[in-house]
């Protein structure tokens, strides 16, 4: 390459040889230079600034991976609390509430969201917000169901306080003597009719044969609820109000021995046996109610009988058929 430039002049027809000043020289060099200045920030910056972090950069996303990592730690433990807190809810509705005798509680109840509007709004456009909002949804939904929980528990306690009082209201005798029951002509579920032959239905209580006159005892402490005199159906009858939930029926009686609004004591007589309304013999039709739905009598005479008398009547209960008195 030509260490010299020349230019032609067309005067002399001759090439002049171009000359540089050191000042050109210079001025012609601080351009190049205040582009490479400019490119070298330029290439800097974008380096630095988007391709290696800062210290104080490299700590904030430590500090993200940090919290992301707690998050789902805490998510397993609000996972391991819920399979603790379903345990206890289905211990209290199949053991605690079963022994006193209550209702469990309804799984659309206990397991109920949040209505309403968007609840974590204030929570969404962060990198990590879905999980954010899914810790917080849950941590939610055990806090209700926590306090569904102490609620339901708050009911048992009443319950066992008041375990006492539902034990002699309850039903468990039977409300003719042994020694003066005939026998027990029909039990619980489906008969045939006596009146329309060959017809069956449900009976909703169970027939204990016994001579007109035998005294009838009251099942559990109650209030007498109503005493009806009737010539058709369930004759003279007599439903007695034992409190939670229970009610017992007594029906086809001879004599009523009680009036309306009197209190009642488990084994007090309030009525004699005898063969009125609907009926085609003497016997007592008593039936047990709870929370007004007809269930099966048998279970509730625990207190009058031996194991194996308690086992031989289930027994007969089972079969299907027979007759019924009313």
């Amino acid at each position: 390459m030509a260490k010299h430039k020349y230019r032609f002049n067309p005067e002399s027809l001759s090439f002049d040889k171009i000359e540089h000043s050191i000042r050109k020289q210079i001025l012609k060099f601080f351009p190049l230079l205040g582009s490479s200045i400019i490119m070298a920030f330029i290439l800097y910056f974008f380096v630095f600034g988007y391709l290696i972090d800062s210290p104080k950069e490299r700590k904030l996303k430590n500090d993200n991976s940090q919290l992301l990592t707690q998050y789902e730690l805490l998510q397993k433990r609000l996972d391991q609390i819920d399979n603790v807190l379903n345990d206890i809810q289905y211990r209290d509705d199949n053991l605690y509430r079963v022994l006193f005798e209550a209702e469990p509680i309804n799984s659309s109840i206990r397991n109920a969201g949040f209505g309403g509007a968007n609840r974590y709004e204030e929570l969404e456009g962060y990198e990590n917000s879905q999980i954010i909002i899914e810790t917080t949804k849950k941590l939610d939904k055990i806090t209700k169901k926590l306090y569904i929980q102490s609620k339901s528990y708050d009911e048992v306690i009443e319950l066992a306080k008041n375990k006492e009082d539902r034990l002699v209201c309850i039903p468990a005798i039977q409300p003719i003597l042994n020694k003066e029951l005939t026998r027990v002509s029909s039990y619980f579920g489906t008969r045939f009719d006596p009146v329309y032959k060959g017809t069956k239905k449900h009976h909703d209580g169970i027939d204990f044969t016994a001579p007109v006159g035998t005294p009838v005892y009251s099942t559990g402490n109650g209030i007498v609820e109503e005493v009806i005199f009737s010539g058709r159906g369930y004759g003279n009858h007599i439903v007695i109000n034992h409190g939670f939930g229970y009610k017992t029926l007594y029906a086809h009686l001879s004599r009523t021995k009680v009036s309306q609004g009197q209190k009642i004591k488990r084994g007090e007589l309030i009525g004699e046996v005898g063969s009125t309304g609907k009926s085609v013999g003497p016997h007592l039709h008593y039936e047990v109610h709870k929370n007004n739905r007809a269930i099966d009598p048998i279970n509730y005479f625990y207190l009058d009988l031996t194991p194996n008398e308690y086992d031989n009547m289930i027994e007969f209960s089972s079969q299907e058929g027979g007759q019924t008195l009313d």
